[in-house]
């Protein structure tokens, strides 16, 4: 399993994801793949279970608040409490809904761990807790949720992480809008962003990821019916985030993310398979994201990297040329700060990090392609004017005229204009095009 600090691949959405389709064919045509396909239940899991010692992940997935994957989540751990399994409640949180806690109640509950901060008595999961109980299963709500800082690990997803290193089987749940890879598109289609993120790789890596489908009138009459939110917060819900137009765009990344989910699961067996039931290497092309010190550009480029690389089940690497100019002693401070935000970014949607130094960094990008075997070059476009280029030439043309069997993306920037700062000079999204 990847490292939380430094994971080595990513599994998220596919680049389409990026720009949902609002045609009626397409998504009609997402609803009926999964409408037809068989629905894992506690059974399936049960019998991933029993396949080897490492614990199972099994993430329920939704498209928003309300489309029940709590209740789901319980009424399984009643079942295969009833088929002899040893289950507990890791954490799950009713949120007053009458329904959930009457599903709580029969089952046992690990107690919580209670911290002190800022004067106030706040709850989490008592990881150590559960991992001392060890049961064979630990129901585990909000993957997204942050921690107390002074808990043992600062992200719920990391204590889940722990639990399955630990032997321990866990299923869970997440919204869509907190896969990390979707903040940008979110935040450009929705107006909104999202604090909580979910690395793309922790749900990747899941052994089953089961779609909770719910039209967006029937989730909007749920709302109203006051099983989601408190009443006094009913009518604000219904007209910001809980509109038709939005509940729509995220139930269509939810089935985005599911479809790239059973595309893996079927590709992992196709491969089993063909080598006689031991994995095969992969077969698929490497990609790598270029990344410059850029700040907003960089950003949009590495999400599509990870959703691109989610698509086709590869490993990708986020490359990072270093000038001479931008030694750390050398780097304007919020630049360098800029960068490292971008280098952790890239870690978390599952990239391999790999810093070069030199000047020529056409050549420097096309042979590390060449020794590690990538085959797709991620680029931001590049920002130099017309005459500059046609003068001085860019980095982007000559990987285009010289790639020697490398293909080569241009992402646009457009999109990234809100960025704080947009109003400065800024670099283009390749480390340099000097």
């Amino acid at each position: 399993m990847p490292s939380p600090e430094f994971p080595r691949s990513s599994l998220g959405p596919d680049a389409s994801a990026a720009a949902p389709s609002t045609g009626d064919g397409e998504r009609h045509a997402w609803e009926r793949r999964f409408t037809q396909s068989r629905t894992p239940g506690s059974s399936d899991f049960l019998a991933l279970m029993r396949q080897r010692e490492r614990g199972k992940l099994k993430v329920y997935i939704g498209s928003a608040a309300g489309t029940g994957k709590t209740y789901r989540m319980l009424q399984e751990a009643h079942d295969l409490r009833r088929r002899g399994v040893d289950v507990v409640v890791g954490y799950v949180e009713a949120h007053s809904r009458a329904e959930t806690e009457s599903q709580i109640r029969d089952l046992e509950v690990v107690p919580r761990r209670k911290i002190e901060y800022r004067g106030v008595t706040l709850e989490e999961m008592d990881v150590d807790a559960v991992i001392a109980r060890r049961p064979q299963v630990a129901i585990v709500d909000e993957l997204a949720h942050t921690n107390v800082p002074a808990a043992r690990n600062g992200k719920r997803w990391q204590d889940v992480l722990l639990l399955i290193d630990e032997g321990i089987n866990v299923i869970t749940a997440v919204n869509v809008q907190h896969l990390e890879s979707l903040n940008d598109v979110l935040e450009r289609e929705l107006g909104v962003t999202i604090r909580e993120t979910v690395p793309d790789w922790v749900v990747g890596q899941a052994d089953q990821v089961v779609n909770l489908d719910i039209s967006a009138e029937d989730l909007r009459q749920r709302l109203r019916e006051g099983k989601i939110y408190h009443p006094d917060k009913i009518e604000t819900a219904l007209a910001n985030f809980f509109t038709d137009e939005n509940l729509t765009t995220l139930r269509e990344l939810a089935l985005r993310e599911v479809a790239s989910s059973v595309d893996r699961s079927r590709e992992e067996i196709v491969r089993r398979q063909a080598s006689g039931g031991v994995g095969a290497r992969r077969t698929v092309d490497r990609l790598m994201a270029c990344l410059s010190s850029d700040p907003p550009l960089s950003r949009v480029l590495l999400r599509k990297a990870s959703r691109i690389a989610g698509r086709l089940n590869s490993d990708w690497f986020c490359v990072y040329v270093q000038l001479p100019e931008e030694r750390p002693d050398r780097i304007d401070s919020t630049v360098q700060r800029y960068l490292v935000e971008n280098i952790q970014l890239a870690q978390s949607l599952g990239a391999e990090v790999v810093k070069l130094e030199g000047r020529d960094v056409a050549q420097i990008l096309v042979r590390f392609a060449i020794e590690r075997g990538v085959t797709l070059a991620i680029v931001g476009e590049t920002r130099r004017s017309r005459w500059y280029r046609l003068r001085r030439g860019s980095i982007v043309d000559r990987l285009m005229t010289g790639r020697r069997g490398l293909d080569v993306l241009v992402i646009s920037g457009a999109e990234d204009s809100e960025f704080p700062g947009g109003g400065r000079e800024r670099r283009p999204a390749l480390a340099s095009d000097e």
